[in-house]
């Protein structure tokens, strides 16, 4: 997704305001099942993003494909379509292919306006015309070169249940209808993540069977003046996207926090991740790291769901956290006063994410079960992940109700029931977002619980009747995105009542207490949290203290 570049008063270097995506990589030996894993966070503002569905198909020679923008569908033009293409469910394919994506707003000079193919189509494409990580590799980088690309710099995540790869791309300027791209094999043992910011550093071009790189690549930055070093000093992300304060704290921050979940020895960073000093005398974040224990899905949603708490990057502690300790700030990132420009911290977690999903590839099984995307519409932080597999036969209602959209409300809708909730435990951060908690965990949990013995009756009754165990995988995921929606509603029902005016109505097994009469109810005036309550005290000295 496109950010805003914009420049801290005082501060010399360029400043991104990272409004995008995030992404985690997880090799097949990183993980506890032995599975490649991957993930999407797409934050995009006033985007009502519903499950996407290509069907496979076959087609005749001549047929032609049209490009539709994926931010704005502003028709770009038309390229051949391939002789055959497969299914994709949201950003799986029938194979197991997975691919996702982070903006870095790279060059801007390099964008090419005039090219056919945006970051979007192109991950589309990719998925739909390839059967392994490197055929998506191949796919992707030989229709850039060939039709252009006109969205600016982009890290792509590209994974099958045996490779996971990050491959990051530029445009070579207007009209110029060429790209320059690098790929690097992330190891089977190791995680990375990106987040806005290119992560290709310096590695070593001469391991063909884990580096891939355009021929044009390192001649192209010297030719712009990007780069004048050996060959084997190039680094992408210097001469592509080189490092801002942006880049560094609203950007590599993201993954900062997500190696904090998984390893130790990650604070040595922090002057890095603070943005304040000079590259020369801090330690650049390492392209990926080996986790201290082999993770599950549910640690993988874990590292999506974090706001920097216990860092000195969390919000929940100065005055804007407000009465609750929220610890979320409202956007723009960056705001004025007294002749100064300021700035929010971006956490992982954010409030304009219009999907998340964790994708698990497992070559173990045969496709049509190993291929499991967990989705959720809104916030990583306050879903319930539902799992949908590769070759479902259709997507999900509750991700795909043809009535709602950007304009329209729908209590069917999943992303407009969970934004509903979500929008209500914002502003009372402390209050309500336990609730929410303990609700996702527990269906979160209970999904968890109820797949390996779905996945049992699929294996076995795929082995006499393939159509049977898909429709069955295909119903499970309607029916747990179905069960979520509805909690998700009675939770909003319920929030509203519990939670009117400011206080909270008392509960006792299940039922609300009641005065004598049964008139009214018995109700808790929890008020502002102790550390709001030593905020304002200390803001407004004695003003408010009784005499």
């Amino acid at each position: 997704m496109k950010k805003i570049l914009f420049s801290l008063l005082g501060v010399a270097l360029g400043v991104a305001q990272c409004l995008a995506c995030t992404s985690i990589i997880v090799g097949k030996e990183a993980s506890a099942d032995g599975s490649v894993m991957c993930t999407y966070n797409i934050d995009s503002w006033g985007a009502c993003h519903k499950m996407y569905r290509y069907e496979a198909g076959k087609h005749p020679a001549g047929t032609m494909r049209k490009i539709y923008d994926r931010d704005t569908r502003v028709y770009h033009g038309q390229i051949p379509e391939a002789p055959e293409t497969y299914l994709v469910t949201g950003n799986i394919n029938e194979w197991q292919v997975a691919i996702s994506e982070t903006t870095f707003e790279g060059r801007d000079e390099l964008i090419d306006n005039k090219g056919i193919i945006d970051y979007g189509s192109l991950m589309d494409l990719g998925l739909q015309r390839a059967r392994t990580a490197r055929e998506a590799i191949a796919v992707m980088t030989s229709l850039a070169e060939e039709y252009g690309f006109c969205s600016s710099g982009e890290s792509f995540t590209v994974c099958d249940p045996d490779e996971a790869w990050l491959l990051e791309m530029s445009g070579c300027g207007p009209g110029s209808k060429s790209v320059v791209w690098m790929a690097v094999r992330v190891p089977d043992n190791a995680v990375l993540a990106h987040a806005n910011q290119s992560r290709i550093r310096r590695v070593d071009l001469t391991d063909t069977a884990n580096v891939m790189i355009s021929p044009n690549c390192i001649s192209f930055a010297r030719k712009r003046g990007y780069f004048r070093g050996k060959d084997s000093e190039f680094s992408f992300c210097d001469a592509y996207n080189p490092l801002a304060f942006g880049g560094r704290r609203l950007s590599d921050s993201r993954v900062w926090a997500i190696y904090r979940h998984l390893t130790g020895g990650m604070d040595r960073y922090l002057p890095y991740i603070e943005g304040k000093q000079p590259m020369s005398q801090v330690e650049p974040l390492p392209l990926w790291i080996v986790p201290n224990k082999k993770l599950t899905v549910g640690d993988v949603i874990e590292c999506l769901r974090d706001h920097f708490e216990g860092t000195p990057l969390a919000m929940d502690d100065d005055p804007g956290a407000g009465l609750y300790d929220s610890p979320f700030r409202p956007q723009p990132l960056r705001y004025d006063d007294g002749g100064k420009t300021l700035f929010n911290e971006r956490p992982v977690a954010t409030p304009h994410t219009a999907f998340t999903w964790v994708a698990q590839l497992r070559g173990f099984m045969p496709r049509e079960v190993g291929g499991v995307i967990w989705w959720g519409n809104d916030d990583s932080g306050m879903v319930a992940y539902t799992p949908v597999y590769c070759n479902a036969t259709r997507v999900p209602h509750c991700y795909n109700v043809p009535e709602a959209d950007a304009f329209h409300f729908s209590d069917q809708s999943a992303f407009w029931v969970c934004n509903w909730v979500s929008n209500m435990v914002y502003p009372r951060w402390s209050l309500l977002y336990p609730e929410l908690k303990q609700v996702r965990d527990s269906l979160q949990a209970s999904y968890f619980a109820r797949q390996p013995e779905l996945e049992r009756q699929a294996l076995q009754l795929l082995k006499t009747d393939r159509d049977s165990a898909i429709a069955m995988l295909t119903h499970y995921g309607d029916e747990v995105g179905r069960q979520m929606v509805d909690r998700w509603r009675d939770m909003a029902w319920h929030m509203i009542v519990k939670y009117n005016d400011g206080v909270i109505r008392q509960e006792q097994n299940g039922r609300y207490k009641r005065n004598s009469s049964g008139f009214r109810p018995i109700l808790t005036k929890p008020g502002m949290t102790p550390r709001a309550r030593r905020r304002i005290h200390k803001s407004t000295g004695s003003r408010f203290e009784v005499p």
